[in-house]
């Protein structure tokens, strides 16, 4: 729940101005020692406070989001909170408070199965294309190269023997050879909560509104990241795959800032990037995905099928 410490810090200027305003007016009420210019002023401001016609608000009062229904809630771990930022405005602006759920985002942090993940996306697209060819492809070799006996030395048969230099190799490699394999679904599940849960701990997971930026600028987007101290390296996850124009600009100018969809998020990218932003809907998808898996009585396939 949002506690009223946090509601106080989320006042705009405006209901700083009227709770001042109400504190001004206790006083005239019970000491009398303000001058006549300070009466004028606070009977405005009260006039204009009180009157609800007179004041319209630019946007929503903040808090904007201050919880959100959790699936599948732990009874025994308290959810996880996180800030919810926006990036609309150079300055860090908090929006409200997010409900992480902690099977995702405060699991335990295994090193063995983040470990396990990276070292299987590493191998399952690699080719090693070294090839060396055996006796009967090399060219030449077909004349015995000397007697068979009354040499003196050990009989041959080709000069492209493995004995021989600029022979055949025996047990050369034989490539193109793949190193695909497939990381059980648990492991893979668990490696994005732990992941996950990394980021969070590390205080490098951000939670957006949207992606949006109001102009496609690319020293905006350095800039905002600068200020926020987000890290030389930024992940930045949607859940499209069509992200905002003036977004889409600014970061195709940034090498070491990059975007994905959610579909596509994995724990190389995750570990690679210093900082992970998730728009909100991204996160309610990655977390809903993965809480069905979880929790779900499906039985896995334990034979991968590989369809050519």
């Amino acid at each position: 729940m949002f506690c009223s410490k946090h509601i106080f810090c989320r006042l705009n200027s405006q209901n700083f101005k009227n709770l001042f305003t109400f504190t001004a007016a206790r006083n005239v009420t019970t000491t009398g020692s303000l001058r006549e210019e300070d009466k004028t002023d606070v009977a405005g401001e009260l006039e204009t406070a009180s009157d609800p016609h007179l004041y319209v608000p630019d946007r929503p009062p903040l808090p904007i989001v201050t919880s959100r229904q959790l699936e599948y809630p732990s009874e025994h771990l308290p959810s996880k909170q996180a800030w919810l930022d926006t990036m609309a405005t150079l300055e860090d602006e908090k929006l409200g408070i997010v409900d992480l759920h902690p099977k995702i985002f405060g699991t335990y942090p295994r090193i063995d199965i983040l470990h396990n993940n990276v070292d299987w996306q590493r191998k399952y697209r690699f080719i090693d294309y070294s090839f060396a060819r055996s006796r009967a492809e090399m060219p030449g070799g077909g004349k015995k190269p000397h007697p068979q006996k009354k040499t003196g030395r050990a009989r041959q048969g080709s000069i492209r023997s493995p004995i021989y230099y600029k022979g055949g190799k025996a047990l050369g490699p034989r490539g193109p050879k793949s190193f695909f394999y497939m990381l059980p679904k648990t492991k893979r599940v668990h490696g994005l909560c732990c992941a996950l849960s990394a980021k969070y701990a590390q205080n490098k997971l951000i939670i957006v509104d949207s992606l949006e930026i109001p102009k496609a600028d690319h020293q905006f987007l350095e800039d905002l990241i600068d200020v926020r101290f987000w890290g030389f390296s930024t992940l930045f996850v949607d859940d499209s795959d069509i992200m905002p124009r003036n977004f889409s600009l600014a970061v195709n100018q940034i090498p070491h800032f990059n975007a994905m969809p959610v579909y596509g998020l994995n724990v190389y990218s995750m570990l690679k990037h210093e900082t992970l932003v998730l728009t909100l809907a991204a996160a309610e998808k990655i977390e809903s995905k993965l809480l069905q898996i979880l929790y779900s009585a499906q039985k896995e396939d334990v034979k991968f099928e590989y369809n050519e």
